[in-house]
């Protein structure tokens, strides 16, 4: 390793060259993403404009025919003739689209995009990236593009952007592509496109500091910018000797003793690592050290429903407009004007009148996102139940307090003694669920196998609703009340497995959480048994439960 640890960089500079070097090779590059508004990006974003490249604010709901084009249909309809127009990716070639509110992009035209990318790449993107915690833009797209620039906590844009032809340049060598190559390999980097980001944004450093080799401080900064954004966990360290008594010092020549510890004397891969290592922001370093997983897209609301009535606008289709559908009368007088001059000359019709088969005819479609339930299972037995419970209520109201965002609703079952107790309906209402919830009872033997039962059965009802359902059980597994509230552990665990199959066997989503103070092995079977996910949170506080439950809830995915 280097002997000095190098200073963390400034992500406002770090953004400016990033952007710098997407315009000295955009092509090779793909483009960027800006994380966090504020003034260093509206800084950034007028400099690209001030450069004198062609720069598209896409639309928020842009739709499939803007974005590739299609037909103009006034033209046609007055000429007579199909007339085309152009789409926005046509209108912006060599030139950047900029991608507002890139964290609710829809997942189709992402996928346009990258489709685009991907076959004739004369456009590039910057997306800007307004999201929270673990919200972000789509991963499609974030693959494509160089650089993942996090300017949440940058400070003022110094400097200009600059760009050069890094035609010039050398590729890069053995040694080179080598020490990349493992700093990817280090910081759990998979993609191959990454690797060619990273060198194609070597030379294009290289071309920026007039050098026509790439040196040690090029590799560094593509490493930089490309490899350390995308890490999803820290390198392991070798392990350290232990402490030897310091030896007694010699008569060594000074000039030796400086020739053994000079820091020029270290490995490449050495290098390139500690500058990766060092764009990391501090509490991505934590959260990799932790074990969790990087942010992602996605709502977390219900499941999504093609709807013919309302919600959010598709693309029309072919159909009928009966049993509710309306009309899509655009569409449909697109879907007919190309065939005009061949219908009217076979039934001899004149140029002004237009005509429409039924195959022509569209109808809307508008996304649907059902409602999300979540259903907690409260253990509340034992000498622990006081401290569940508490969690449980925290939780309970943390998620209610959400529920008109996320559409989603909160019911709560609790089992103890010889039975279980749906005490709070599903319910968005936050008084209701505070009255209900103070008077919970805690105490007695533990009913397992009951109170998955009861979830079982109020999951199902919510789903006959349309909604989703969504599990949550807090408990440790150890159950010593079976199915008809007698006592026994041996039968009471069978009871609850099987309990845990049949919720598996419908396709219940769930989540089995083990809050006991030391983790217990029942509780990872019962989650295996229920195709569960399964989550250790010894001593949780409810802010934590709550961050646990929203994390490992089941994204948005179309029905």
């Amino acid at each position: 390793m280097s002997g000095s640890e190098p200073a963390p960089p400034d992500p406002a500079r770090d953004a400016c060259l990033a952007l710098s070097l997407f315009l000295t090779a955009p092509a090779q590059l793909g483009g960027l993403s800006l994380r966090g508004s504020g003034p260093a990006r509206e800084a950034l974003l007028e400099m690209l404009h001030e450069t004198g490249v062609a720069v598209r604010r896409m639309p928020a709901h842009v739709d499939d025919e803007r974005l590739l084009g299609g037909i103009d249909l006034a033209a046609s309809l007055a000429s007579g003739r199909t007339v085309r127009a152009r789409g926005l990716l046509e209108e912006i070639a060599g030139g950047v689209l900029v991608v507002p509110l890139a964290e609710r992009l829809d997942h189709a035209i992402a996928g346009r995009l990258a489709q685009a990318l991907d076959s004739d790449a004369r456009f590039g993107l910057v997306l800007l990236d307004d999201g929270i915690e673990d919200e972000g833009p789509p991963a499609a797209l974030l693959e494509r593009i160089a650089f993942h620039c996090d300017l949440t906590r940058a400070g003022r844009v110094e400097g200009a952007l600059r760009s050069a032809d890094p035609a010039d340049v050398a590729p890069l060598d053995e040694e080179a592509l080598h020490a990349l190559a493992a700093t990817a390999a280090a910081l759990g980097v998979d993609s191959i496109r990454a690797l060619n980001f990273a060198n194609a944004a070597a030379r294009a450093h290289a071309a920026l500091e007039g050098r026509v080799v790439v040196s040690e401080d090029d590799i560094a900064a593509a490493a930089r910018l490309v490899l350390g954004p995308r890490a999803t966990r820290l390198p392991e360290l070798p392990e350290q000797p232990e402490d030897e008594p310091t030896p007694p010092p010699d008569d060594t020549d000074a000039g030796e003793r400086d020739e053994v510890s000079d820091p020029g004397d270290t490995p490449l891969d050495d290098v390139v690592l500690d500058a990766a290592l060092a764009s990391i922001p501090p509490d991505l370093l934590a959260r990799l050290a932790e074990g969790k997983a990087r942010r992602s897209s996605g709502s977390g609301g219900g499941k999504k429903r093609i709807s013919g009535l309302r919600g959010k606008p598709l693309s029309a289709r072919p159909g009928s407009p009966r049993g509710g559908a309306r009309l899509a009368l655009v569409d449909t007088l697109r879907a007919a004007v190309p065939w005009q001059q061949l219908r009217r000359r076979e039934y001899e019709a004149d140029n002004n009148r237009l005509i429409i088969r039924s195959s022509d005819i569209r109808v809307r479609r508008y996304e649907e996102r059902s409602g999300r339930v979540t259903i907690f299972c409260v253990d509340a037995s034992g000498s622990a139940a006081a401290a569940r419970l508490a969690e449980a209520k925290g939780a309970v109201e943390l998620m209610l307090a959400q529920a008109y965002v996320t559409r989603s609703e909160v019911a709560l079952v609790a089992f103890r003694g010889t039975g279980a107790e749906l005490l709070l309906p599903p319910t968005r209402s936050l008084t209701r669920a505070r009255r209900v919830l103070s008077g919970m009872p805690g105490g007695g033997g533990t009913p397992l196998a009951l109170g998955l039962q009861a979830g079982h059965q109020l999951a199902e009802a919510v789903q006959a609703r349309g909604k989703t359902a969504h599990l949550v059980i807090l408990t440790d597994g150890r159950a010593n009340i079976d199915g008809e509230g007698k006592g026994g552990r041996p039968q009471a665990k069978a009871d609850a497995l099987d309990a845990a199959r049949a919720i598996a066997a419908r396709g219940i989503d769930a989540l089995v959480v083990d809050i006991s103070a030391r983790t217990a092995p029942e509780a990872s079977e019962l989650a295996q048994a229920m195709h569960a996910r399964f989550l250790a949170l010894p001593m949780a506080d409810a802010a934590k439960l709550h961050a646990a439950v929203s994390a490992a809830a089941p994204q948005a995915r179309a029905a």
